[in-house]
């Protein structure tokens, strides 16, 4: 059964392990690797990657990207989005921040956000607008 706009949003904001899915070219597979994201209900989703990274580089020529997360309990329940990049920015330490408080306990974001300050090199915001929606809850598995 597809899930109500409330439902889906509600559920995107939720903090999944997304699959992140971008064309990666004539003769290929889409690119599809799993990421963190961050979602408000009504908003724009945005993700982070390296400045340099392959990711980016096709992000950036398709314009485009899709997020997909799911769970198998208490339900099966999917809910993958599509859309344009409408931003894309440097990324401060606050959104890190954010985005690590986001996945991790409250007493591991200060040594993650530390950790990956100094070692993952520049980083890229990636704002992407919801266009299109595919949800299902599949019931009881």
């Amino acid at each position: 059964m597809a899930l109500t706009r409330e439902e889906r949003e509600h559920f995107l904001a939720e903090p999944h392990i997304a699959a992140l899915a971008v064309d990666a070219g004539a003769g290929r597979a889409p690119l599809t690797v799993p990421i963190w994201y961050q979602y408000t209900p009504g908003g724009d989703a945005w993700i982070t990657t390296g400045a340099t990274s392959r990711k980016y580089e096709l992000i950036k020529a398709a314009g485009r990207f899709s997020l997909m997360a799911d769970r198998v309990a208490p339900t099966a329940r999917y809910v993958s989005v599509e859309g344009p990049v409408v931003e894309s920015v440097p990324l401060t330490r606050e959104r890190l921040r954010e985005m690590a408080a986001r996945y991790l306990p409250t007493d591991k974001v200060d040594g993650y956000l530390d950790f990956a300050w100094g070692n993952h090199g520049e980083q890229i915001v990636v704002r992407m607008r919801p266009e299109r929606w595919l949800s299902s809850d599949l019931g009881s598995v």
